[in-house]
């Protein structure tokens, strides 16, 4: 399986990039840290990351603290007030990357188009050691343990969504 080919996006002085988990206090803020950190320095195409959850019971509120806790231990900083995902945050973005099937579904509700629906991917689809599974588990109320290993999960698939954007 090829990673998804993103030269359409090639020329783009700017980028949007939003990630999509369930609360948007855990995987989606996580994962736009991480990005947002590792394309700091990229000035062209510049690149905007932010993430929104599919359902609304965080909105307005701060990243869940392990979640948090793990992105800064390994170096990254990032600002998050949880939002929640809605057809303007689908129109507004380059990319959409969800962390699993039910968050994958519910944006696939905003869809009305097939311009729309080639913004979507899952994060993992990015992943260049090609995961067996595509989901980036929800690490909600497990142990820090839990949120480490989405974390590494996590810098493997923007690892190989900068290389691709690159290209």
């Amino acid at each position: 399986m090829a990673l998804p080919d993103l030269s359409h996006l090639k020329d783009r002085e700017t980028l949007i990039i939003t990630m999509v988990c369930y609360g948007n206090i855990c995987r989606s803020p996580m994962a736009a840290a991480v990005l947002h950190n590792k394309v700091a320095k990229i000035d062209k195409p510049q690149i905007v990351v932010d993430s929104a959850g599919t359902s609304h019971w965080h909105v307005g509120q701060g990243p869940n603290p392990p979640s948090k806790r793990t992105w800064e231990k390994a170096g990254y900083s990032f600002n998050h007030i949880a939002s929640q995902f809605n057809y303007s945050r689908l129109v507004a973005a380059d990319l959409v990357l969800v962390m699993d099937n039910h968050n994958h579904q519910e944006v696939m509700k905003h869809v009305t188009s097939d311009e729309e629906e080639q913004k979507i991917y899952y994060l993992r689809q990015f992943d260049s050691t090609y995961p067996k599974s595509l989901e980036v588990p929800d690490p909600y109320s497990l142990p820090d343990s839990a949120f480490e290993e989405v974390l590494v999960m996590v810098e493997k698939a923007t690892d190989g969504l900068i290389q691709q954007l690159l290209r």
